[in-house]
């Protein structure tokens, strides 16, 4: 009896042990369009040759002339390693953030249930507006970005769903004045086209499509931008809703009266003059979530490029900005009641 015992409990273990294998080894992946081996690993994480030559051996039967990866087939992924392997099992980890600002905290349920899809600038091959600070030029897409990243990481640290649509591997949040611009921004993993107007329409499917999908009651989009004008006009922030949706109007007139509030308690005296406004914007138009375009400011104003180049005013906008959520989600849970 004591024997079977053991062994029952021994095959239990094996079963279990082999299981949680299986279970590891089992993660799938589609390629996207134009990836060969080394990229679509390199997107989930896995670099290396070691990586390579394995994925090839689970795979060898799927592959096409030259290893090449076939469009809509499902490729199994090496089991990650090591460090890797650490973080990917981390569930309050966000590489997109940099190494010092990844990992982050849940510190509330304020944001619950809901979902945001977060577009800063231009992207790719537009940097967007160009001002100048001395001899250095500024660019809208990356300190846009950088705003963009600290407000997706205040709302997922209230509990929200995040999708940040324009995306840069390597960036990170930074803390430098002087923000190098760069080309290597995607639509989520896919390049960004050179066209104008497929750039907008390429984002817009994005959020559309994971709109679909998404179950939360509460989903906003938001587009994040800062604008050129002459150096002499001075801005504080505006924003846009679209039209005939009354959600999206309710979301861009609460975040006015946010920075407002604000404002007036750390700036007293100064005046908010920011704006709420409908544009016929062509990713307000064909955006399906009730949205909220923001302009940061003027990039040519000396004034206005103060709120963009230190760190702690870029952090104070996200902070706002999430603020503003806060608020329109109180009031639109009390909509549903």
């Amino acid at each position: 009896m004591f024997t079977k015992k053991i062994t029952l409990v021994l095959s239990v273990f094996v079963a279990l042990f082999i299981f949680n294998g299986t279970l590891f080894a089992q993660e799938k992946a589609f390629p996207k369009k134009g990836e060969g081996i080394t990229l679509f690993l390199k997107r989930h994480n896995r670099v290396g040759k070691e990586y390579h030559d394995e994925f090839v051996k689970l795979n060898k039967t799927k592959l096409g002339n030259g290893n090449s990866l076939k469009m809509g087939v499902k490729y199994q992924l090496p089991p990650l390693k090591g460090a890797a392997a650490t973080v990917a099992r981390k569930p309050n980890y966000e590489p997109l953030f940099g190494k010092e600002m990844a990992e982050y905290k849940v510190t509330s349920s304020e944001l619950k249930g809901c979902c945001f899809y977060l577009v800063s600038g231009h992207g790719g091959p537009d940097p967007g507006a160009i001002g100048k600070m001395g001899n250095v030029e500024l660019h809208e897409d990356e300190y846009a970005y950088d705003v963009m990243l600290r407000l997706a990481r205040n709302l997922l640290m209230r509990g929200a769903k995040v999708h940040i649509i324009i995306q840069d591997a390597k960036d990170g949040i930074r803390n430098d004045k002087f923000l190098k611009n760069s080309k290597r921004e995607t639509c989520m993993g896919d390049p960004i086209p050179f066209n104008q107007f497929r750039r907008l329409e390429q984002r817009c499917d994005k959020i559309n499509s994971l709109f679909k999908k998404d179950k939360e009651v509460y989903k906003r989009a938001i587009f994040m931008h800062i604008d050129s004008r002459s150096k002499s006009h001075q801005t504080d922030v505006f924003f846009y809703y679209q039209d005939k949706n009354s959600e999206s109007k309710h979301l861009s007139k609460t975040m006015k009266s946010t920075f407002e509030h604000k404002y007036n308690r750390h700036q007293p005296g100064r005046g908010f003059t920011g704006t709420v406004g409908q544009r016929g914007l062509y990713v307000l138009r064909k955006t399906t979530p009730p949205s909220v375009f923001v302009e940061l400011g003027n990039i040519q104003n000396s004034f206005d490029q103060k709120r963009f180049i230190l760190s702690d005013n870029r952090q104070a906008l996200a902070n706002w900005l999430c603020e503003g959520f806060i608020t329109d989600y109180k009031r639109y849970r009390k909509k549903l009641k």
